[in-house]
């Protein structure tokens, strides 16, 4: 769905922002938070843990991207990951904007 406009309820909904915790020693670097962020908010970091691995970061720009899905934690096998809500902002013409880039490049990936 494409919007062409802010919506007229716009004002009633909120964006949540999370604020991403990773306990880097307890991950296995096993990848599943950045396979499933729905956002792509988290790579794997070039440091490495006590166990070897390399655990997930947030991509430098994208912290604010995280929408506190828990996704991430849900999907975690060793419980390395979790999200808090920061705060919420309200919906804006720029959000819708963004919104609707996101699904012509993700049509634009599945037609090639």
């Amino acid at each position: 769905m494409r919007f062409w406009r802010l919506p007229l309820d716009a004002k009633k909904y909120s964006i949540p922002v999370g604020e991403l915790h990773i306990i880097d020693d307890r991950c296995k670097g096993c990848g599943y938070c950045i396979e499933f962020c729905p956002n792509g908010v988290l790579i794997l970091s070039k440091k490495f843990n006590v166990k070897g691995y390399h655990p997930p970061e947030p991509l430098p720009g994208k912290e604010m991207e995280c929408v506190n899905c828990n996704l991430c934690q849900v999907i975690c096998p060793e419980f390395a990951i979790y999200s808090t809500l920061k705060f919420s902002k309200e919906l804006s013409e720029e959000d819708i904007e963004r919104y609707n880039e996101l699904v012509r490049q993700r049509r634009k990936d599945f037609h090639e």
